[in-house]
């Protein structure tokens, strides 16, 4: 495999990355499972799945189901609970030059609180993803990905114990990215990553059932691209945060257009599930574009749309 060349270098809310394609949470395991597919250190950084303060089983099957140009899932956030990660799975990530990022998430802001302060004396994590997608029991199931101030009640109560950057991922499920990046932002978040799946419907002509267990799912991959990349362009031009962008980025040149949205780095999710070594394949075909285009380091290439005259 070809590594990537110092072009790629970038800084995200000052952790180093060797390139900013970061494998994205829910697609990528704990990392430890990609280990004998690629060399994990090709990567800017990965999220492991999703954290919760207790273990979870997550949704009936089935969990997956592939579309015309994508896929919907419903796996329900199952993960072996914050403290099995920090006592089974953190300790084989040390050492590891990609970045390592948690991701959390929780259903009241005590919640997340719990999970972050589990994972603040332990060594080998770089920041952590707040998933605000879920929603919030104590406030009677309003979404905190769609809600402005629970948003922001949830990033501070977060960011008052954090000794890490703090990443908020949003959900696209909302009229407006813009008021909910700026509550993130106002909230003390340190970069905001988008976007989370669509939620969808997809059903069994013959048996009038739906495709996925839990009935909904959430829609990602390539159809969802170009949705997603209007909604970072928006988010960026929101904010003065770094914004991560994800969604349906299968090549060097998709992340491209994330970039030139306006994104500092990119995540790469459901791709990972047709090629596992996608992640490391897209960064290096990003160094491949920026070497064909004549340009010299990735950071010129940020922010750089240029609309019709």
């Amino acid at each position: 495999m070809g590594k990537v060349s110092d072009r790629l270098a970038v800084s995200l809310c000052g952790i180093p990355l060797k390139n900013p394609v970061i494998a994205a949470s829910g697609t990528f395991a704990y990392g430890v499972e990609f280990r004998d597919i690629f060399d994990l250190n090709e990567l800017g950084g990965f999220v492991v799945k999703g954290l919760s303060k207790e273990p979870m089983e997550g949704n009936p099957p089935p969990r997956l189901w592939e579309t015309a140009a994508g896929m919907m899932n419903s796996v329900g956030l199952q993960n072996i609970g914050v403290r099995a990660f920090v006592r089974d799975k953190l300790p084989e990530l040390r050492g590891l030059s990609a970045a390592v990022f948690a991701n959390v998430f929780g259903y009241e802001t005590a919640d997340y609180v719990e999970v972050v302060r589990a994972l603040e004396d332990a060594e080998g994590l770089a920041a952590y993803e707040l998933n605000v997608s879920c929603p919030n029991t104590k406030h009677g199931g309003l979404f905190f990905s769609s809600h402005p101030a629970l948003l922001a009640e949830v990033v501070s109560a977060v960011k008052a114990i954090a000794h890490r950057p703090v990443i908020v991922k949003l959900s696209p499920n909302v009229a407006r990215i813009e008021p909910l990046a700026q509550a993130a932002e106002q909230a003390g978040a340190d970069a905001i990553s988008l976007v989370n799946t669509f939620v969808a419907l997809a059903i069994d002509p013959r048996t009038r059932k739906p495709r996925i267990g839990a009935g909904f799912g959430g829609l990602s991959g390539p159809a969802i691209k170009p949705i997603a990349v209007r909604l970072v362009y928006e988010a960026v031009k929101s904010v003065r945060i770094p914004v991560i962008g994800l969604g349906g980025i299968r090549s060097g040149e998709d992340a491209a257009e994330f970039l030139i949205a306006g994104a500092s780095a990119v995540e790469v999710g459901t791709a990972s599930f047709w090629d596992p070594a996608a992640a490391p394949r897209i960064a290096r075909e990003l160094d491949r574009f920026l070497r064909e285009q004549g340009i010299a380091h990735v950071g010129d290439l940020i922010g750089t749309l240029q609309w019709p005259t």
